[in-house]
């Protein structure tokens, strides 16, 4: 009986899902098991069946890639998580990390990179995209907490904080948060208030730069029709552009 190594992929963008999905089924006895097009989805996928590894986008809707990330651990804590990405961000690494997470790729390098990715997590190894290397080692050198002490970060955040900045990033209104997750809006307005004061933010326009900075949400970018082969699967030579074009980096990170 053939040893399937079983892969969950989760991102809102189903070009890139399928992309993904291609990369992945190359190789002998690797499948995906399902996929799923925001956070919440996800989890309930990944407890439903179970896979070894899950693959998934930071800056999911309803709940992101680290929220997700730790209630799926949670319900599966030997399954296997690797984050995406389209940014490069010292503090997501961070995050990434502690969320449970054992890998962190960027999206443009997802071509080159997620298989030996998903060897090295599935082999109980982490793996992040090698440009990363340098900001692992530079943090690994300070004294622990100076990364802290310098720049706001979401790990001081509740799991409820972290989902009303994802909103509030996402362009809502305190109302449309309080309705999403079901709250007063005094509720809403009250985590508001303590989020812009742990994150030292000012305006609803400082977090939301913070929230597309650090890969909490994204801006979409043009649609672009995916090259088929046929059967539904993008060609995995078109993946990096076509995430290229799900969303348009910030002017600085």
């Amino acid at each position: 009986m053939l040893n399937l190594f079983r892969i969950l992929v989760a991102d809102d963008h189903e070009v890139v899902r399928h992309g993904l999905r291609s990369l992945l089924e190359s190789q002998p006895n690797w499948t995906v098991c399902g996929e799923a097009s925001d956070g919440g989805e996800a989890v309930v996928i990944a407890i439903e069946m179970k896979p070894d590894l899950v693959v998934l986008d930071i800056g999911m809707p309803k709940l992101n890639g680290l929220e997700a990330t730790r209630q799926i651990l949670a319900s599966l804590p030997t399954a296997k998580v690797l984050i995406l990405s389209l940014y490069e961000s010292e503090r997501m690494i961070q995050e990434v990390l502690t969320s449970g997470a054992l890998g962190y790729l960027l999206k443009s390098d997802a071509s080159r990179y997620l298989v030996k990715a998903a060897e090295a997590l599935r082999n109980g190894k982490t793996f992040f995209t090698p440009r990363f290397g340098h900001l692992i080692v530079d943090a690994s050198l300070r004294p622990h907490g100076a990364m802290n002490a310098s720049s706001p970060s979401v790990i001081s955040l509740t799991a409820r904080e972290r989902e009303v900045v994802y909103l509030l990033g996402a362009g809502k209104s305190t109302k449309e948060v309080a309705v999403a997750l079901d709250m007063a809006v005094k509720t809403a307005e009250t985590h508001r208030a303590h989020i812009m004061h742990k994150l030292n933010l000012h305006s609803i326009t400082d977090l939301v730069l913070y929230a597309v900075r650090n890969g909490i949400v994204t801006t979409p970018g043009p649609a672009r029709e995916p090259v088929d082969r046929g059967n539904g699967h993008c060609e995995p030579s078109t993946l990096a552009a076509a995430i290229q074009e799900t969303s348009i980096p910030p002017a600085e990170c």
